[in-house]
């Protein structure tokens, strides 16, 4: 039998049954005298029935927290969901200050609460957001955002976007206000430049848009708005989302939302910068960043593919184009 003792035994499991086996009258120095230990060690194994070696590790860790603070901050964990950093702040200020960081973490540990996730109850999986309808290359949504006034600026301008459904392709344009005829102009680039044929467009019931009414004066658009009338020349058929129904037009909505992170994330000091920024976004949208939804690839690689298998749908050959200046 594999017996293992302690680097520093004095004592064999054999030597430590002779000594628990000696009558209760013979002293402990007696038989420290005639083993040649220390009296200690006899002492000790005539109080244990086993004679294997135990651990030496302290049966308490070493800590500033009493077992009183310990069940407080737990309970403070399991109650409030207090993330480390702020139950170390409440901690010092309230229960113990002279808690560390680690120390903090290994009572958590030791309680088996240092797991958030673990403490938080259990909710119903979130539903899978519908997905758009697949639609060949030339349906664009097309939607405003508005732009923070810079310090070099006296009025705040207005950025239209379009994007392609299919294929994701964006062109963007920063105007000077959101009327009909700034809208007018930017449909008739995306429909001169956009290598896909536009055949949809689909906005929002902005009055630069339409001039379908809502409220207690509703009323269909009537096609004769300047923006109807030039998809109409363009051959694109222009449809409008339900009022209430923003999500109809989330994809433009969901870019819009890229460039609002990258306004929050920069801090422009004049309109040009400004400018620069979004445009050379724009560019890396289009031929660097990959997308899930495209097979992780760029929407530039996206465009190639349908041009291979749907030349018809393009108006031109959909190419990679050099970055802009810096």
């Amino acid at each position: 039998m594999n017996v293992r003792l302690h680097a520093l035994a004095t004592t064999t499991p054999k030597v430590r049954r002779y000594i628990q086996q000696q009558p209760a009258s013979r002293s402990h120095a007696s038989i420290a005298r005639e083993l040649g230990v220390d009296a200690t060690t006899v002492k000790r194994w005539r109080r244990r029935s086993d004679v294997t070696d135990r651990s030496h590790t302290a049966k308490r860790l070493q800590t500033r927290l009493t077992p009183l603070q310990e069940w407080l901050v737990v309970e403070l964990r399991k109650t409030l969901w207090l993330t480390l950093d702020d139950l170390l702040v409440v901690t010092r200020e309230y229960i113990n200050a002279n808690v560390s960081r680690s120390g903090l973490d290994r009572c958590l540990r030791r309680h088996g609460v240092n797991r958030l996730a673990d403490l938080m109850p259990e909710t119903e999986p979130k539903a899978s957001p519908k997905r758009f309808k697949d639609y060949e290359p030339g349906y664009l949504h097309i939607d405003i955002k508005y732009l923070p006034q810079m310090p070099d600026e006296t009025e705040r301008r207005y950025l239209f976007v379009a994007i392609d459904r299919a294929t994701r392709w964006v062109h963007l344009e920063i105007r000077n206000s959101k009327s009909s005829g700034d809208a007018t102009a930017f449909l008739n680039n995306v429909a001169t430049r956009c290598p896909v044929r536009p055949r949809i467009i689909l906005t929002d019931n902005d009055k630069a848009f339409t001039d379908r009414l809502l409220g207690k004066a509703a009323r269909s658009a009537t096609g004769k708005h300047p923006f109807d009338r030039l998809a109409e020349a363009h051959g694109i058929e222009h449809r409008l989302i339900r009022p209430g129904h923003p999500a109809t037009n989330g994809m433009v909505e969901r870019f819009n939302g890229r460039i609002a992170e990258i306004l929050r994330r920069h801090r422009f000091t004049q309109a040009r910068e400004l400018e620069q920024t979004i445009g050379r976004y724009a560019w890396l949208y289009n031929h660097h960043i990959n997308q899930k939804a495209l097979g992780h690839q760029p929407p530039i690689g996206a465009m190639k593919e349908w041009y291979r298998e749907r030349p018809d749908l393009f108006q031109k050959k959909p190419v990679n184009l050099p970055g802009p200046d810096k």
